[in-house]
């Protein structure tokens, strides 16, 4: 059928050029590419991230073409290597995040590197044909959550990686892969059926296979297609009666997505994404920063942080029941705790790869801190990540009242990580499993993508 939803984001996918990217878009998606390679090869160190290398590693064999973060030499079929670095990337909740909520990197970037080393040597597609593909599902992720004001809010069903991170990634590969109009259409009906995952997996090992698998099953949409597989097209419509994508909201409203060229402007042109400078929830960054305020007026007034004359903290922050946890008991319960990272604020001044360590968490003194705090939720603290905001206040036992507040972490769209930081970010998390002349590589690889003949080198 033409002129519907799913036919205007299949020929979307289909029609876009290199030279649909403004120099923004390239910049900025560029940054979010290394950004993401950075967490990926720091994430291939954690304990989730080896039992999804060990599972794919014994129950799977096939032909193996496609790198591993973090492991030198090895390598997988496409689709479990795009499975095993998608969960590298979510493993520490250290990958980026757009608004409405998701992490859009994860879900598309490890498709296109497995893809780029599946495909035979004279049709490798150029850094330029990779940085278009990423864009595109980058886009089409974007879109769909602007269908609903649902996807606006911290969500509370699913999680939208596993939902448009799916389609994002089909959408991506399809793109790579230079599919028709149709193909891509079916790509995108395909993948829904592989998509969604429940928000009670998050702050658990599992939550990390939201990501892996979007990107891993948008691959297989995308190969599924490609090798003639129909779906329904008019998956993105709203058809009364029969629930496509609108199964996954409440309320669904799609719209045509216009071909790229002089009236298309790439979302990403218009908002910049949220980069994190610990691994932790994207809402952990507000209370953070809060407790870091809040921690230097405490230490003008006293002289130093001393927790025996605090008698109370209070933390305002958003209703969001998955990332409220007053007493949390391992890493990635502790990666969703307002309470546990605002008191580990406080506590260290400052929060890191070693906050989240058994030993850090354990603490007792840590524990002490927690036991002085009192939430309390604000009706004009929403829980958005456009709008919210994290309020630090020490009630003291002499009845003094100290208070730390954050409208915008540094890092957040509105307050985006210089170059400097971005780059002072990417080697610390690199140099775990990688020598400096290899990051210093990828460094100038990504810097120069669009020169690139071959992106498989990537």
């Amino acid at each position: 059928p033409e002129d519907t939803v799913t036919s205007s984001f299949a020929s979307f996918i289909h029609a876009a050029r290199p030279e649909h990217l403004s120099q923004t878009v390239r910049q900025r998606s560029k940054r979010m590419i290394l950004d993401s390679i950075g967490v990926g090869l720091v994430g291939s160190t954690t304990r989730v991230f080896d039992i999804a290398l060990r599972y794919c590693r014994e129950l799977y064999s096939s032909v193996a073409v496609s790198s591993v973060y973090g492991k030198p030499g090895l390598k997988l079929s496409p689709t479990l290597a795009a499975f095993t670095n998608g969960v590298a990337t979510h493993s520490m909740d250290f990958d980026d995040t757009w608004h409405p909520a998701t992490h859009p990197s994860g879900a598309v970037l490890p498709a296109l590197l497995a893809a780029s080393q599946m495909l035979p040597p004279n049709t490798k597609p150029n850094g330029l044909d990779f940085l278009l593909a990423f864009n595109v599902g980058l886009e089409v992720q974007g879109r769909l959550m602007h269908f609903s004001t649902e996807a606006h809010d911290i969500p509370k069903r699913f999680h939208p990686p596993s939902v448009v991170g799916t389609l994002g990634s089909a959408a991506a590969t399809a793109k790579l892969l230079s599919l028709s109009s149709a193909q891509c259409c079916h790509a995108l009906g395909i993948a829904a059926s592989l998509a969604g995952a429940p928000m009670a997996n998050a702050a658990t090992q599992a939550k990390p296979l939201h990501v892996g698998n979007a990107t891993r099953l948008g691959l297989e949409a995308a190969l599924l297609a490609a090798r003639g597989m129909e779906a329904n097209p008019l998956i993105l419509d709203d058809i009364p009666g029969c629930s496509g994508f609108s199964a996954f909201y409440s309320v669904y409203q799609p719209k045509p997505l216009s071909t790229p060229g002089e009236h298309h402007e790439f979302l990403l042109e218009k908002q910049d994404i949220a980069f994190k400078r610990f691994p932790a929830h994207l809402g952990m960054h507000w209370v953070v920063d809060a407790a870091l305020s809040v921690r230097n007026l405490f230490i003008n007034y006293a002289g130093s942080f001393c927790p025996s004359l605090i008698r109370t903290i209070m933390l305002k922050i958003p209703v969001s029941k998955y990332i409220n946890r007053p007493f949390p008991s391992s890493e990635h319960q502790a990666r969703h705790s307002f309470q546990f990272n605002a008191c580990a604020a406080l506590l260290d001044g400052e929060v890191g790869l070693g906050s989240f360590s058994e030993s850090s968490i354990h603490r007792q003194e840590l524990r002490e801190l927690l036991d002085k705090v009192v939430v309390e939720h604000p009706e004009d603290n929403m829980a958005n990540f456009d709008k919210m905001y994290g309020e630090v206040a020490l009630l003291l036992h002499s009845g003094d009242v100290l208070t730390g507040k954050c409208d915008t972490f540094y890092g957040h769209w509105r307050k985006p990580l210089s170059e400097e930081s971005l780059l002072k970010k990417f080697r610390s998390n690199a140099s775990h499993v990688l020598p400096e002349e290899k990051i210093e590589a990828i460094i100038a690889l990504v810097d120069n993508l669009e020169t690139l003949s071959d992106s498989s080198q990537l």
